[in-house]
């Protein structure tokens, strides 16, 4: 099998990636319910409904605006609206679903954290996600540098670069898997999501190092202010962490 993998099924070629991420959307939601149905919920479902509108608005719009400031196109032509409308990313999509959750809180008056059920349907959806971008090659924005380090493949267009998208698989179910042997221990409402959200964002900061971006402040790309933007936000919970480690 070659990268990028672009198969043929009944005689039509098939945008793997595209599969996948409808993939992960479904088999997120599912998994999201199945947890829900199995969980003690203090929300309610008017409520819990709130929330998910206000997470999937600020999911699309967050996606949308960061996937354009990452590699900013000024359309001028009818192609490049396109480019502009298909430009997203899952790190914009991430910290707009928060504000949108927090947002639709507001309005609604919900007082309880509403995160934690999303932890582990999020990073089941981001792994299926990850393995079209990788099955993508170069035709994903989720490649890396060209590298002469013994995990360097071909992803397309015959140089050897970082497969950041299997290096994201491998931490995701690390993650995965260290936040499922914690939840048991984490007592206070919402602190599981914003243990996913710091140790993700961290990830993603450092590995955009190896991806060849365009850095504009500090030498910092747009996803990695991002990630700086998330830290601050999530403050007091890093400071505690630091804290209880010491």
């Amino acid at each position: 099998m070659s990268i990028p993998y672009n198969p043929i099924w009944f005689g039509y070629q098939i945008n793997i990636h595209l599969v996948l991420e409808y993939l992960a959307f479904f088999l997120g939601f599912r998994y999201y319910l199945y947890l829900r149905k199995n969980a003690l919920d203090c929300i309610s479902n008017a409520n819990r409904l709130s929330i998910l509108l206000g997470a999937i608005l600020g999911a699309f719009l967050g996606s949308r605006i960061i996937g354009f400031l990452e590699n900013p196109i000024f359309p001028t032509e009818p192609l490049q609206w396109i480019q502009v409308m298909n430009a997203k990313t899952i790190m914009g999509g991430l910290f707009g679903g928060l504000l949108g959750v927090e947002i639709a809180k507001k309005i609604i008056g919900e007082k309880h954290s509403s995160g934690d059920l999303f932890v582990f349907p999020l990073i089941l959806g981001i792994f299926i996600g990850r393995i079209g971008c990788f099955l993508s090659g170069i035709n994903e924005f989720t490649y890396g540098k060209i590298t002469t380090f013994f995990l360097g493949m071909n992803l397309g267009d015959g140089l050897k670069r970082h497969p950041i998208a299997l290096y994201e698989l491998f931490f995701l179910f690390i993650l995965f898997l260290f936040l499922w042997k914690i939840k048991s221990k984490v007592k206070e409402n919402g602190l599981l999501f914003q243990y996913f959200m710091i140790g993700y964002f961290t990830f993603r900061f450092f590995i955009e190092f190896l991806k060849p971006n365009t850095f504009f402040i500090c030498h910092l790309s747009t996803i990695q202010i991002l990630c700086v933007i998330c830290g601050l936000y999530y403050y007091k919970t890093i400071f505690n962490l630091f804290k209880n480690a010491c």
